[in-house]
């Protein structure tokens, strides 16, 4: 006995021994990983982009560039190239000025797209500042962002500074004195800085100068006739010229609207409306534009289309823009418009109050078979140039899109690699069985490992960094996210852990525990919320990363919600004012406000409150019915879209359809032992080979996205852009879990647990150290994520769209929680 006694000590001090060195080593890792972020936070200053020749590709060297300004939300240059036949030469896209931190990720991907397609960008910038604020801080700023995302790095671009100057709906417009300063500024900063872009100066077509109705007094030196009032006089553009030093391209707002403001109609334009509005030659007494502004040095761009709404009378669509688009191809064909750089034409669909909210549709691809095809026909003729019109090498700073006969190798070797996999672990050679795995009964590794890599994936995706590992986290094994891992992973845990007591203690202490679980986690989501809240209003962090949310158009709002943002604080503020308003407790109480990142939390409380009613019925062996009954609540959900609960996570996460995955999770723990006796006879391994079958072909459908998560994302062209959006928006939409989402997500979860089971040895030697900790803690990695989230937004450098630092900063984060979770820190406080 003494003997024994001595053995326990002794391997307890070695044990001891063994921890203490582990810790030490894991907080001297932790300490230089926080250095290395530190000196992140510092700053590191990005290399200059490179500094080119003269730009040569801003005109072609015959007739006009055809631009397009499309509606970015629900359009992109892929589709139009499909309706066109070719890409635009040209594409415009409006950013606010000074750019936010949100559309500066979308103008990553504008950029990203026009390289692949071989494009030139033209970014039109909308003051959100009064003019006279907007000094050389600001153009600064704006080159800086511009040279982090633009593709190709140092490649020429047009930058239009607040067109549309002279009008009274801008709100920068008729102030003449204001505007020049700011624009010279901007212009200034551009021409040291980016010696390939040119700044483009572009008014609204002065026939309808000044625009309005009284005769207002001139201020701003407007007044160019010297009668102390603005009226119809006066020169549209002369007072708003900033100087050629300033000016590398003129552009002008030309569309054919006869409404003057008033009731729709259409009208079929003149037969020489577009020459003689654009020469001053017609009945308004216009200035000639081209003449007085456009030169060889100075291009000129056309923005244009012809006014058309269904519900106004007279005229049909292909009359009235056949009409308007073949005098413009004519101008350029027969050079009647000096130094004409470009047409652009607007291919959306916009409404006006003025004319009962009309819907008026501008453009000439996206309507009926009948008006495109003609516009195509005409447009091949014309001396219009299509693109691409420069290198696509651009593209491999964007989406790299293989080949269709790189695309078929690929998805083969890929098919070849799954088959081999598959009769490896059939075959059931010694090998093989070494690899398998071989855990103890009382805790699957497998699980845990899957959940860590499950919690790799919603870590790296909600720190919203476009970086290497984006690429390989974003929907990268099927149409699947993290989210949809996590929340059936913890059903299925939950249904494991809980059957042994469900038979031992009965449901008395099912109930006990899920309760305080879920007690337990309410109070914890309340925290954070509540500590993101103040910790945003620190001036150094940049709390709107947390506190508001970014539509990306892939939710239930669609693809037009793209850049919606949401205030998730909306009206937090009250909790500082005295009294506090009991609403304001209210809202924090129900969920209702929380950074987007934490926001299912709320979700698992209801389901934990929720599981012990699941938990009796599977004990009573009415599995079938629980399912059943999920599933027509999902179908409810999906159906008709109700809202339950007036909490946050219902926006993203709505109950009814949800709950399906943390109950199939459920069932599928608490029958684990049944389910793998099934899978292994003879009828259960078919049915997992081809299960394997769809999860391989589900996964190369996915690879076929042409969403971007970052620069350089390769990606497959087994189908084209439209069938996969066409596809994905029908069977794959994320919010309300689309039936091919769910079917995707259930395939990954049984294929990948299989191939845990058949290859865990290597796996485990490979990941596993990394992996299954954080499995083991997800709940915390998932608390302490959203803390980092707000860290990293508040770095500058992290902030500018480099692939490099960005991946590193993912890498830095994981590694922390890793070391954190190994160190047990604030385990004592934090839920695991």
């Amino acid at each position: 006995m003494g003997r024994d006694r001595r053995r326990i000590k002794a391997h307890r001090r070695r044990t001891n021994g063994h921890l203490s060195r582990s810790v030490r080593v894991a907080k001297a890792v932790a300490s230089l990983l926080v250095a290395l972020l530190v000196a992140l936070t510092v700053g590191v200053t990005p290399a200059a982009a490179t500094t080119r020749g003269p730009s040569d590709d801003l005109v072609p060297a015959s007739g006009a560039y055809f631009g397009s300004i499309l509606d970015w939300g629900s359009d992109s240059v892929a589709d139009q190239a499909d309706r066109l036949g070719s890409p635009s030469a040209l594409y415009q896209r409006e950013v606010p000025y000074p750019l936010t931190d949100a559309e500066r990720t979308y103008l990553a991907g504008f950029f990203q797209q026009t390289a692949a397609a071989g494009s030139i960008p033209l970014v039109t910038l909308r003051p959100t500042m009064p003019l006279a604020d907007l000094g050389e801080a600001q153009a600064q700023e704006f080159v800086d962002a511009l040279e982090e995302v633009a593709r190709p790095a140092g490649a020429s671009v047009y930058l239009s500074f607040a067109p549309d100057m002279n009008t009274t709906w801008a709100p920068w417009g008729q102030r003449p004195d204001a505007y020049r300063a700011a624009f010279q500024t901007f212009a200034d900063v551009v021409h040291e800085r980016l010696p390939r872009a040119a700044v483009v100066w572009s008014p609204f077509w002065g026939g309808d100068y000044p625009f309005r109705g009284d005769a207002p007094a001139a201020a701003d030196g407007a007044d160019t006739d010297g009668d102390g009032v603005l009226t119809g006089g006066d020169d549209p553009y002369a007072p708003y010229y900033p100087g050629d030093a300033s000016v590398d391209a003129v552009g002008l707002s030309l569309y054919f609207d006869a409404t003057g403001g008033q009731g729709a109609r259409n009208v079929v334009p003149g037969p020489d409306d577009f020459v003689s509005r654009l020469t001053g030659t017609d009945f308004s007494g216009a200035p000639d534009f081209s003449g007085a502004y456009a030169s060889a040095e100075r291009p000129l761009l056309i923005q244009t289309a012809a006014f058309y709404s269904s519900s106004a009378g007279g005229p049909g669509e292909l009359e009235v823009k056949s009409a308007w688009w073949r005098q413009i191809m004519a101008a350029v064909g027969s050079g009647q418009v000096d130094d004409l750089g470009a047409v652009i034409w607007q291919e959306t669909a916009t409404t006006r109050g003025v004319v009962g909210e009309t819907v008026i549709d501008w453009s000439v691809t996206l309507t009926s078979d009948e008006v495109r095809s003609t516009f195509v026909d005409d447009l091949r003729t014309s001396e219009l140039v299509l693109g691409p019109v420069r290198d696509r090498s651009g593209a491999s700073a964007a989406t790299s899109q293989a080949s269709g006969a790189v695309s078929w190798a690929v998805a083969a070797i890929v098919a070849a690699l799954a088959a081999a996999l598959v009769i490896f672990a059939v075959r059931g050679s010694p090998r093989a069985q070494r690899w398998r795995y071989a855990g103890i009964p009382s805790r699957d590794a497998r699980i845990d490992l899957f959940r860590g890599l499950a919690i790799v994936f919603v870590v790296v995706n909600h720190l919203g960094l476009m970086s290497f590992l984006q690429i390989g986290t974003q929907e990268f094994l099927g149409v699947v996210s993290g989210a949809e891992l996590f929340v059936l992973l913890s059903g299925l845990v939950l249904g494991l852990v809980y059957r042994p007591k469900l038979v031992s203690g009965g449901i008395g202490e099912v109930v006990i525990r899920t309760f305080g679980r879920s007690a337990k986690l309410y109070r914890t989501a309340l925290a954070v919320v509540v500590l993101v809240f103040f910790l945003a209003l620190i001036p150094f962090l940049r709390g709107q990363a947390v506190t508001t949310f970014t539509d990306q158009g892939t939710g239930a709002a669609g693809p037009g919600a793209t850049g919606r943002v949401y205030d998730l604080y909306a009206g937090a503020d009250r909790l500082l004012q005295y009294p506090v308003d009991p609403q304001v407790v209210v809202d924090f109480l129900l969920l209702r406000m929380g950074p987007w990142q934490f926001n299912v939390m709320g979700l698992y409380v209801i389901l934990l409150l929720l599981s012990p009613l699941v938990l009796w019925a599977l004990g009573r062996r009415w599995w079938p019915w629980v399912l059943g009954v999920s599933a027509t609540l999902y179908v409810i959900g999906y159906t008709t879209r109700v809202r339950l609960l007036p909490s946050q996570f219902e926006d993203s996460f709505p109950l009814l359809v949800w709950q399906l995955l943390f109950v199939v999770g459920m069932v599928a723990g608490f029958h684990r032992r049944e389910l793998l006796a099934w899978f292994s006879t003879s009828v259960g391994r078919i049915v997992l080979i081809a299960l394997v079958a769809v999860a391989v072909a589900l996964m190369l459908f996915s690879w076929n996205n042409p969403y971007s998560p970052a620069p350089g994302d390769p990606r497959l062209s087994l189908v084209s852009d439209n069938t996969f959006r066409d596809v994905y928006a029908a069977f794959f939409e994320r919010t309300y879990l689309a039936p091919g989402r769910l079917l995707n997500v259930l395939v990954v979860v049984v294929v990948v647990y299989a191939l845990l089971t058949a290859y865990w040895k290597p796996i485990s030697t490979v990941a596993g150290r990394f992996l299954v900790p954080l499995g083991e803690a997800t709940l915390y990695v998932f608390i302490m994520h959203v803390f980092f989230a707000l860290a990293v937004a508040s770095i500058p450098v992290l902030n500018q769209g480099n692939l490099l630092y960005n991946t590193l900063a993912n890498v830095l984060v994981l590694a922390l929680l890793w070391v954190m979770v190994r160190t047990r820190f604030l385990f004592g406080v934090v839920p695991r």
